[in-house]
């Protein structure tokens, strides 16, 4: 079963100076779970500034710059990852680098059919 692991930080919440040694400890983490035939895609996320949100506005839909809303965790990163069931895919979430400055969400995917597959 494919499970999202949704990382949640509040902006700047890794220190600068530990930064790049979380994108690498997550990196590494990233390959060993390729390596297992784990990964679909993990990715960090530029920081909230930087989104573009699209609002429903009657038929129509309005694009604004920034988050969707203003929240203290927001969205910084994510796995997608395979795992056998929900054990696992916790057990995997907590491995995650960035989870020791925020929170990990696993989150099932709910599949669909007559979607493009990888």
């Amino acid at each position: 079963m494919k499970y999202m692991l949704l990382i949640y930080q509040a902006e700047n919440a890794i220190p600068a100076d530990k930064l790049q040694g979380c994108y690498d400890d997550s990196a590494e983490l990233a390959r060993q779970l390729f390596a297992q035939g784990k990964l679909y895609s993990a990715n960090p996320l530029k920081p909230p500034a930087t989104a573009t949100s699209i609002r429903p506005d009657g038929a129509k839909r309005i694009v604004t710059d920034g988050p969707f809303a203003e929240t203290r965790e927001t969205l910084a990163g994510y796995y997608m990852i395979e795992a056998a069931d929900l054990d696992e895919a916790v057990s995997i979430g907590k491995q995650i680098p960035g989870g020791a400055f925020g929170t990990v969400e696993v989150r099932p995917v709910h599949p669909l059919e007559n979607l493009p597959a990888e």
